[in-house]
């Protein structure tokens, strides 16, 4: 069975073996960061419903999960806010009750939690990591480019009550765009709010590879010391795109299929596939050979580094 709404897995330095689940479109999204790697959000919406189905979602997990592979996680995440899909509670208890032996996670940007039915689909997943990128609302505006329907005090309220309420793991992810969110008025709001908030993990990121907006740059290694310094005694671990990582066991057409799953949703040089898809330097760039000689994915190049994206179709195709 070819998948659509499944990725990976992917091995997360953070979660493991991880089998994404794309709840959305692609870019569909209540915010339009502007150090998203995945691009400029299309559909810029807070609206919840039904984007991919119930019955789909179900059918492709079905097949996968029979074959009892082996993961840490099931993590709802892809390329577009997986809480606008207003299935998610759904799916979240089909696999907590079909499939008890596999934990669930969930990558959100946290800006749906004023809404009770949001936390109520959420409270069951094992491991909830939701953004919080900036507190006062200029740095909101200048960083997330939310959608006009989002009031930034709301979101934060939101976040704050769902925390009170959520059982599960949270870990907060912080990601610093430097002279926005990273000067000391906006790390005093951060840690007044993230104190009220009590996750057991603060994890502060930076730009790693292009993102939406090319006047984004990275934080520099101190200056993620010192907030992190800043922050304590809370929890606060940097984010670190090294590091050890479980090995795959995919091989032939599965690791190209795996690895065209990964570029559908984030163009990705050969290096951080080799990362992330647990598998050896020479066996992604065989892999990535025959997904560009058969025309599915292309080459380009920011800064010097080759990025491998999926091929885009003209109309006249």
């Amino acid at each position: 069975m070819s998948y659509k709404y499944l990725f990976g897995p992917v091995n997360s330095r953070r979660l493991g073996i991880s089998l994404g689940v794309d709840m959305v479109p692609f870019k569909t999204c209540s915010l339009n960061c502007v150090y998203c790697e995945c691009g400029d959000t299309t559909v810029l919406s807070c609206d919840r419903k039904e984007y991919v189905s119930f019955d789909a979602l179900k059918s492709e997990l079905t097949d996968y999960l029979a074959k009892n592979p082996k993961l840490d996680y099931v993590t709802f995440a892809g390329s577009g806010e997986p809480t606008l899909n207003s299935c998610l509670g759904r799916i979240v208890n089909f696999v907590k009750t079909s499939y008890p032996q596999y934990k669930t996670a969930l990558l959100t940007n946290g800006t749906l939690f004023y809404d009770p039915q949001v936390r109520r689909d959420c409270l069951h997943v094992d491991l909830i990591c939701p953004s919080l990128d900036a507190v006062s609302d200029e740095a909101f505006a200048a960083v997330n480019r939310p959608d006009r329907a989002l009031d930034n005090k709301k979101v934060i309220d939101g976040l704050i009550q769902f925390a009170h309420e959520y059982k599960g793991v949270m870990w907060v992810e912080v990601f610093i765009v430097p002279d926005i969110n990273d000067t000391e008025s906006e790390l005093k709001l951060f840690k007044e709010m993230l104190t009220k908030i009590q996750p057991q993990r603060v994890q502060l990121n930076s730009l790693d590879r292009p993102g939406a907006c090319d006047w984004v740059t990275p934080v520099l290694p101190q200056k993620l010391s010192y907030i992190a310094q800043y922050l304590s005694p809370l929890p606060v671990e940097i984010i670190s795109r090294s590091g050890s990582r479980p090995k795959s066991e995919i091989t032939g057409a599965d690791l190209e299929e795996t690895v065209l799953s990964l570029i559908r949703r984030r163009p990705s040089t050969l290096e951080e596939l080799s990362v992330i898809a647990g598998k050896t330097i020479n066996e992604i760039h065989a892999a990535l050979d025959n997904v560009t000689a058969n025309g599915t994915a292309e080459t380009y190049s920011v800064n010097d580094k080759l990025f491998y994206r999926v091929r885009k179709i003209s109309a006249e195709s």
